[in-house]
């Protein structure tokens, strides 16, 4: 940033906030290096959330699994023993009833199933209140067995056959009540199984809420994500902007500064190339702006004493002339004035270039610097009988004090020059804040919109003044326009022209040029409404 319309504060609090960048900087790797450790960094935090959603995931797939497997069997347990019970008792009654033969292989069969149905459920089995149940239930139907086996090895034995009726009552009747306790028992199962089916659920539900959980949980891994992404791209582009920056500061022209940045590997390459151009163009610098220099005082001093003779001769001092030779004379006083202009216009070119005479910046009074650009102009006001007209309150600036003088001549004797006869040209000046904004307004003929696009350019001229004995050289708006670009600033033209009605000037319409310079890096905004040399 340009320094020169700058206050000693705001400028001191520059210096210290690059000391602190400075110290901050961390670039230890090159650019290729930087970038695949932030992604590494970047993708981390995703992969680890991905990887631990996926294994709660996969958690609750398992646990749903297996209690969903084993509500099943304690379903179908309940159903199961429920059919065998219902078919044992019921072979059971029958053969104490009939005393069939087949009827006791029948009551064994079922009685085995359902034997077998139990030690597979306690096989499998976890709760150890349905473990008891189970072996509860086992240990009824075992004593149930026993009692068949004893009343059939009794009927074996046994030659009493008249004694059986009395015996069957007393058998049936028992047996059902052994049935009753082994029916009272799969209910109470029956009972266990629902209880825990119910508490599979509820854990299968609190587990895939606590998974809900985690994996929103895990959603915060991307706002971590997105802040180790920020950090990697400052860390990579700051000393690019840095670069920028440097190759900014050349562009302008000032080629005091030394480069020298910290960073990466590439940063620094580029940094030790950019620092061996600026001294080879500052080189190149120094020797244009001494040859120019030079140059110009050379042919500054023939060029007065050219002047002087030119202007005795003129004025009939040495003796009168004729026609002819006061013609002669007044094309080579013109000459000579317009080479004389361009000298000046050359040693104003110099001050751009050379970027040394720039960099001295100083308290001045804008007003006086003002009535100094104004008195050097006084003659010119003077003879096109203009009357100049200022509106503003008095100021003070810390610039360079030659650079703005050099840019408010340029655009006051702008607007003196095509400032028509006996008109005015208005100077306002506006502090508001920070902002400084001034305005040269005169009513000449304006520019055209063919000619604001090169205005600018070095040795343009556009459509001279009427009654215009000195033609300009081309180089006071590009003077200009190179000075406004060393405070990092911009100039927009704006231009009302004089039209034509059949023929005939409409001068009912306002004229002049408005030439807008901005400084919006600094402290000074500039607009000024002037013509082109």
């Amino acid at each position: 940033m340009d320094k020169q319309f700058l206050t000693k504060p705001a400028i001191a609090s520059l210096v210290t906030s690059k000391r602190v960048i400075n110290k901050l900087t961390i670039y230890k790797f090159s650019i290729s290096q930087l970038t695949l450790l932030g992604f590494t960094l970047v993708a981390l935090p995703l992969v680890m959330a991905l990887l631990f959603s996926a294994n709660k995931l996969n958690k609750l797939a398992q646990q749903s699994t297996q209690s969903i497997y084993y509500v099943a069997q304690l379903s179908q347990l309940s159903n199961k023993l429920g059919d065998a019970l219902a078919n044992t008792e019921r072979s059971a009654s029958q053969y104490l009833v009939l005393k069939d033969a087949d009827l006791y292989k029948a009551y064994n069969e079922q009685q085995y199933k359902l034997s077998k149905l139990i030690e597979q459920a306690l096989t499998n089995q976890q709760d150890n209140k349905l473990i008891l149940l189970l072996t509860s239930l086992k240990t009824h139907d075992a004593q149930i067995k026993q009692n068949i086996s004893a009343v059939a090895n009794n009927l074996t034995n046994s030659s009493a056959y008249e004694e059986y009726p009395n015996k069957k009552t007393i058998e049936l009747s028992k047996l059902q009540q052994q049935f009753k306790q082994l029916i009272t028992i799969k209910e109470k199962i029956k009972q266990r199984s629902n209880i825990i089916i119910n508490k599979q659920a509820k854990n299968i539900d609190h587990f895939a809420k606590q998974t809900s959980d985690n994996l929103i949980n895990s959603l915060f891994s991307i706002p971590i994500t997105l802040l180790i992404a920020v950090i990697f791209i400052l860390l990579i582009t700051r000393p690019l902007k840095r670069l920028i920056n440097k190759i900014n500061t050349l562009e302008q022209g000032n080629f005091q500064e030394k480069i020298s940045l910290d960073g990466t590997s590439e940063v620094i390459a580029i940094a030790e190339a950019l620092e061996t151009m600026r001294q080879r163009l500052h080189s190149l610098e120094l020797q244009k702006s001494s040859f120019i220099r030079h140059i110009s005082h050379e042919l500054k001093t023939p060029l007065a004493a050219i002047r002087e003779g030119t202007e005795l001769i003129y004025d009939h001092s040495v003796g009168s002339l004729n026609d002819d030779q006061q013609e002669i004379c007044k094309i080579i006083k013109t000459s000579v004035n317009r080479l004389q202009r361009l000298i000046e216009d050359l040693l104003d070119f110099n001050i751009v270039l050379d970027s040394t005479s720039l960099l001295k910046a100083e308290n001045i009074s804008f007003n006086n610097l003002l009535d100094k650009v104004i008195e050097q102009r006084k003659l010119e006001i003077k003879r096109k009988k203009l009357v100049l007209n200022f509106h503003g309150s008095p100021l003070s600036l810390y610039c360079n004090a030659k650079q703005l003088s050099v840019i408010l001549d340029n655009l006051l004797s702008n607007a003196i020059k095509y400032a028509p006869v006996a008109s005015s040209i208005t100077i306002k000046q506006l502090n508001k804040g920070d902002r400084l904004t001034i305005s040269i307004i005169d009513k000449g003929p304006g520019i055209s919109p063919a000619q604001q696009a090169q205005v600018f350019d070095a040795f343009y001229q556009g459509t001279p003044p009427e009654n215009s004995q000195i033609k300009g050289s081309g180089l006071g708006l590009t003077i200009v326009k190179e000075l406004v670009m060393r405070l990092h600033g911009h100039i927009k033209i704006e231009s009302k022209i004089e039209s034509k009605v059949e023929g005939k000037k409409d001068n009912s319409a306002k004229l002049g040029t408005n030439i807008t310079v901005s400084l919006p890096n600094t402290a000074v905004l500039a607009s000024i409404s002037v013509n082109k040399l």
